[in-house]
């Protein structure tokens, strides 16, 4: 039986009347997805298909990193693949003859957003561009991603070739979860083994100066379909952000709503106690025991990350397990489990076990079946007088016999 309770602590963080706004973006497709939580904070149009611009290249870097199985073999950028290269893509700088590892294309790709890198990639460990493409669409396919397909491996706007701010962060997500993609995409700068040093592209955008230390690393883009993009991975009050911004129509609009979402969030946002640990959750009847009630309580600080204008209300705590005791429970047995929700989204699990033994009380046990026993002795007594009575009669019977 399920026993839902609703928990009111006056300590908590006051209610704010008016909900928090976030701040006005330029950006017309967003998604703040919380990796801590595993939940999407805020979004905007996030599962509208788009252009998504060098994005795209996210895919390319994971889709080398799982097929191309020495990533320091060298090999040699020749003119056929230059040529290949759009002349309005991004380029990283690579020259014909450029002797260079899949490791620096790697880098190359995603800092400075190289164009010559990733058609590099493609032509070399493939074969060719439209090879290598149906290894990037095998992939997002595996992720589970039903609204992004590949035409190219660049980003550079093409019939068919869309997808969606949050396929992109579901992409990012399982790309992070690489150690080596991760170090490539948190890396500012890098020296490629032929000595061409390449720069991540974040510092195109930041011609105000504007603060960027809350973005541990990020990938740009822009077409004129796509408008400027942004992704990146933060780290806000001990939580990690994944942030896609698509479709900015302007140059630095996309860091610049990136770092404003960064900032509110750092601002507005925390880990907050909403149990102390020690609360009292429920009391359980304890039988026959020396102890009348046993107490359960949070073995922990409860915390959840939430906007400072968070409700107290919408705290529900339900606990499920037994509902009385007797000394039959023994300490380290779990009892049962209490589960705490937000505004109805279940947020922790924890199980209950019993702390102590439950002590077996005589005096409660003889107060309990008071009138049993007496009963039950009555019944001995005269069943022992009965005997008694019996055997004296049968002794007189035989002395009698006897005379």
């Amino acid at each position: 039986m399920k026993k839902i309770l609703f928990i009111i602590f006056i300590l908590l963080t006051p209610i704010y009347a008016n909900a928090l706004e976030y701040p006005n973006l330029n950006s017309r497709v967003v998604e703040i997805y919380d990796i801590t939580d595993n939940k999407v904070l805020y979004e905007i149009n996030s599962t509208k298909v788009s252009s998504i611009a060098s994005l795209t290249k996210i895919a390319t870097t994971i889709t080398a990193i799982e097929n191309i199985s020495n990533l320091d073999e060298k090999v040699t950028i020749t003119r056929d693949i230059l040529n290949t290269v759009s002349w309005d893509a991004s380029k990283a700088g690579l020259k014909v003859n450029d002797v260079v590892t899949y490791r620096d294309l790697l880098y190359a790709s995603i800092l400075p957003s190289g164009a010559d890198a990733t058609n590099s990639i493609a032509i070399l460990n493939s074969g060719s561009i439209s090879d290598y493409v149906k290894k990037m669409n095998e992939l997002v396919k595996k992720i589970g991603l039903n609204n992004t397909h590949f035409v190219n491996v660049t980003g550079l706007d093409e019939e068919n070739h869309y997808s969606t701010a949050d396929d992109i962060r579901k992409l990012l997500q399982y790309s992070l979860k690489n150690p080596l993609f991760k170090e490539i995409y948190t890396t500012r700068e890098y020296k490629l083994t032929n000595g061409l040093k390449v720069i991540s592209s974040i510092s195109l955008y930041n011609k105000n100066n504007i603060d960027t230390s809350k973005i541990l690393g990020s990938k740009t883009g822009f077409t004129g379909n796509a408008g400027y993009c942004f992704s990146s991975l933060s780290n806000i009050n001990n939580h990690e952000f994944i942030t896609i911004v698509l479709n900015a129509k302007q140059k630095g609009d996309n860091l610049n709503d990136t770092v404003k979402i960064l900032n509110f969030i750092s601002d507005n946002y925390s880990e907050e106690i909403l149990v102390k640990k020690g609360t009292v959750i429920k009391k359980l009847p304890v039988t026959l025991s020396k102890i009348d009630s046993y107490k359960i309580k949070s073995t922990s600080n409860i915390v959840k990350f939430l906007p400072k204008d968070y409700n107290k209300e919408e705290l529900t705590i339900e606990y499920k397990g037994l509902e009385k005791l007797n000394y039959k429970n023994n300490k380290g047995q779990k009892i049962g489990t209490i589960k705490y929700y937000y505004d109805e989204e279940l947020f922790q699990t924890e199980n209950v076990v019993l702390n102590r033994n439950i002590d077996f009380s005589i005096k409660k046990f003889i107060i309990k079946y008071y009138y049993i026993i007496i009963i039950f002795a009555l019944i001995i007594v005269i069943a022992i007088t009965k005997l008694f009575l019996n055997k004296k009669n049968n002794k007189n019977k035989k002395k009698f016999m006897g005379k």
